[in-house]
């Protein structure tokens, strides 16, 4: 087993030492690009690909220096693609602890499995990097205080992947919506729709000789390897994912706290089930969340297994006030009076669709290019741990509800969960021992 500690004595071992060393001609390259910032991705599976795709728009002022993941056979893809994207090949390995202990990496870009994240940025923040983490940024609540701990601790930047708040025409007319233009805001409600097969039911099996299932693993407790966890369906499995609504729901409700311009919910409910198939999933394909606030309320509606649109659209968020309502997405927005009646409307050209697992797009790129102003001139970040730990620590209330099947009453100061022991037992997790997360 290989655990936190050693991964923490691990970071002492030189560069030159570890699989992920640099060769001198690479080095060169890098030492001599001392205007752009070193990224390293780590997990290049689905996501890493939007990485990648976002730093090479931003080369001017970027460098992707190191790649790293536990599947060989994952990086051995990624490394091709990178090659053939960026123009030359980044160093590459499997073992992340040489990422952190190389001092020519300012950045570590994390696309891991959600059980990942948060113990994965605080070692990096240890370590002095700054860090870009895919959403969910933790697995629970604890891990959501722990990171955002330990950024305030250590002082590096923390921009979480919820790339919204990068979207120029949603930015736009989120400073419309509080300057007034559907008069006071009240109401919000977002939704997600995809028609996601089966995950089956797994067989036990032979770990793969090209995955190293111990690191993968990492902080979450051991298990047997099964046939149907990995690449992908681990999302749906309580010990290492967090469900739709964390892995989707997080853009568009966060959308709508933006828009209501709200904390932490007083109440929270949810309700749904598994309905579509019988296998190994054990979150919910059809969830509805209620958050309710003072004079406000947010509602989510998760459809991971029923394609049906929602006002023509697969996901978005509308927004309601006392004046009008805005259908707001990532495809554009529409704004209607007080009677329903159309009154504005912008349409992109392109955009992503819900069964798009990589999601590339120009609001990637933007908040890239947000993270690395920050960094360079201190401009300020559009998705900062301390804010939007709010966000993602709401819809893990609402897992919470769900699998205790009570309504939430919730302190909005902390977010802790108020007169109900049963429920704050999930509020963190049990780890591996020696990997527990800690600041």
């Amino acid at each position: 087993m290989i655990s936190r500690r050693k991964f923490l004595d691990g970071m002492l071992l030189t560069a030159a030492g570890t699989a992920l060393s640099s060769s001198a001609k690479s080095y060169a390259r890098i030492l001599g690009a001392n205007d752009k910032i070193n990224f390293a991705i780590i997990g290049t599976n689905s996501r890493a690909l939007a990485h990648l795709a976002g730093l090479k728009a931003n080369a001017a002022k970027a460098n992707i220096s190191h790649l790293c993941d536990v599947d060989s056979r994952n990086l051995g893809r990624f490394v091709i693609k990178a090659k053939e994207v960026l123009g030359y090949a980044p160093a590459n390995g499997k073992d992340f602890r040489s990422v952190l202990s190389n001092k020519e990496i300012d950045v570590v870009t994390i696309a891991t499995p959600d059980h990942w994240h948060a113990p994965m940025a605080i070692l990096a923040l240890c370590a002095g990097k700054h860090v870009y983490v895919e959403k969910p940024s933790s697995h629970n609540p604890r891990e959501g205080e722990l990171l955002v701990a330990a950024q305030k601790k250590y002082g590096k930047l923390v921009q979480v992947g919820n790339q919204h708040r990068s979207s120029v025409h949603e930015g736009k007319m989120i400073e419309k919506i509080h300057q007034g233009l559907i008069g006071e805001t009240y109401s919000a409600k977002a939704w997600y729709s995809n028609n996601r097969p089966s995950m089956g039911i797994g067989k036990t099996v032979p770990v793969p000789a090209e995955l190293d299932w111990e690191l993968w693993q990492g902080p979450a407790p051991r298990s047997e390897y099964k046939d149907n966890i990995h690449p992908y369906n681990w999302h749906w499995l309580r010990r290492y994912g967090t469900g739709e609504a964390l892995n989707n729901g997080t853009h568009e409700t966060d959308v709508c706290r933006w828009a209501l311009g709200v904390g932490f919910p007083e109440r929270v409910v949810a309700q749904g089930g598994r309905y579509q198939f019988k296998d190994d999933w054990e979150f919910y394909d059809t969830l509805n969340i209620s958050m309710r606030y003072a004079d406000k309320m947010i509602a989510w509606e998760g459809r991971s297994d029923q394609g049906m649109k929602l006002y023509g659209r697969d996901r978005g968020a509308l927004i309601q006030g006392t004046k009008g309502s805005v259908i707001l997405a990532h495809d554009g927005y529409e704004v209607y009076d007080w009677n329903g009646k159309k009154t504005d409307e912008y349409h992109l050209d392109h955009v992503a669709a819900s069964s798009d697992l990589l999601s590339q797009d120009e609001m990637t790129n933007l908040h890239f290019a947000n993270m690395i102003s920050s960094i360079r001139t201190g401009e300020k970040l559009h998705s900062p741990i301390a804010d939007i730990n709010i966000s993602i620590t709401a819809l893990q209330l609402a897992n919470i509800s769900y699998f205790v099947n009570r309504e939430l009453e919730i302190d909005t100061t902390t977010g802790h969960i108020r007169n109900n022991s049963e429920a704050m037992k999930l509020w963190g997790r049990s780890y591996q021992p020696g990997w527990e997360p800690t600041v």
